[in-house]
């Protein structure tokens, strides 16, 4: 689940931008009080601005201050405000320390900030958030299909419409008590009926589900499982939870409604920041090993076998999207129409997956007179593992990520 990882993160870059701004005008006006004049005249103060800009992101980004931050209360919001002050004095005052300047600049002046900014902190946020409320439509970026009955349908869809903090696109409902497939409740279409529901999700591009139903209708635990199965995010009633081992399960507000969200993947900031900077590092170190190998192993592969370089195939990634991963071609330009003659040879025996002992579509590979069996080229960069080395491009453009097997290669999966 990315949403509250770095992407949920810049998400809220507004309430970001607004936190930077209250900090700079507590600086100058908290100068100006005690000092007077302008505080960006004064080289010692000018160099501190900066800092404290440094500071103030810093601490947001590794505290994830604005995680959550339209569904938090008035209360929790000041006592945020506080603490982030707090933590941008001590952090101004570590950094005036190890510059050997503190005894420089006004302690009074710091306290004033730190006093004005947790106050401007509190009253832009709170602002902002009912500005953001005020707002009408329903046209967010998460794809959300609710499961309900038919009763509690027009209710569900008017207060996630009505409170859509999150921004969800309601794509869908799925009616579990009735069959209405076809029909649509307030615009919104209902897409499918309980007995295809998780076919359905497993099929679509949806981001998360909502269950939401009467108290008096029991929403069946398979389905649910079902649900958790096709690897989509879903938030059943907190009353009616169920336990699902092995997943992670946390509260939240959707609406007004409680509900236990399930997911089997979930990432912090800092976890998906890591993890994309990981990716983005290994992809460029990746995609340069690419080229270079590409200067040797491309003509010998034309060479052996004259058409394209590389292999290109759709494959697909997290909730149903899908995008091209590449490869060095190791088979013959025609192995697709070879198929059809080798699959007796099969050692999967129920057709889900094609393996062979030897592989004569493979370059190179071929069956001697004598029965001796030759490998070529194709065989070797597929032991080797060379033929995986172009979807580093697949992982710097966050297509794939990168995870380490026990054994030596390194090996790519599907987000």
């Amino acid at each position: 689940m990315y949403e509250e990882g770095l992407k949920g993160w810049l998400k809220h870059f507004d309430f970001i931008f607004f936190d930077l701004i209250c900090l700079q005008m507590a600086f100058v006006l908290s100068y100006i009080l005690y000092n007077g004049g302008n505080p960006y005249v004064n080289p010692l103060y000018r160099k501190m601005a900066v800092m404290l800009m440094v500071i103030d992101f810093a601490v947001i980004f590794f505290q994830e201050k604005y995680k959550n931050v339209l569904k938090i209360g008035y209360y929790k919001e000041f006592a945020k405000a506080i603490k982030q002050a707090i933590l941008i004095m001590l952090f101004a005052v570590l950094v005036l320390f190890a510059s050997q300047e503190g005894e420089k600049y006004s302690r009074v002046t710091l306290l004033l900030m730190v006093g004005i900014y947790a106050v401007l902190r509190y009253g832009i946020c709170v602002l902002w958030k009912r500005h953001l409320l005020n707002k009408t439509g329903n046209a967010g970026k998460r794809s959300l299909v609710i499961v309900t009955n038919k009763d509690a349908a027009e209710k569900v869809v008017k207060n996630i419409q009505n409170s859509n903090f999150g921004r969800y696109n309601i794509s869908g409902l799925i009616i579990i008590d009735e069959d209405m497939k076809g029909n649509k409740i307030l615009g919104i279409p209902v897409v499918e009926d309980m007995e295809d529901a998780s076919s359905y999700i497993g099929k679509e591009w949806i981001d998360e589900v909502l269950i939401a139903h009467s108290p008096n209708i029991e929403c069946p635990n398979k389905l649910v499982e079902e649900i958790v199965e096709t690897g989509v995010t879903h938030h059943p009633f907190l009353a009616e939870s169920i336990e699902l081992n092995g997943k992670k399960h946390f509260v939240e507000q959707i609406a007004n409604y409680t509900v236990l969200t399930t997911a089997i993947n979930t990432m912090s900031i800092k976890q998906a920041f890591m993890k994309r900077t990981l990716d983005i590092v290994g992809g460029l170190v990746g995609c340069i090993l690419t080229v270079l190998i590409t200067i040797i192993i491309a003509p010998i592969i034309y060479i052996s076998s004259p058409g394209s370089i590389f292999f290109s195939q759709t494959r697909i990634g997290k909730n149903g999207k899908t995008f091209k991963m590449y490869k060095f071609r190791s088979t013959y330009m025609d192995a697709e129409e070879c198929n059809a003659e080798l699959m007796r040879k099969n050692r999967v025996k129920d057709g889900m997956m094609f393996k062979l002992d030897f592989d004569p579509r493979v370059i190179g590979n071929k069956i001697l007179e004598d029965g001796t069996k030759k490998t070529g080229i194709g065989q070797f960069i597929r032991d080797s593992s060379l033929d995986e080395f172009p979807q580093f491009f697949n992982v710097l453009m966050g297509e794939r990520d990168i995870i380490e097997q026990p054994r030596k290669s390194l090996i790519l999966r599907d987000l």
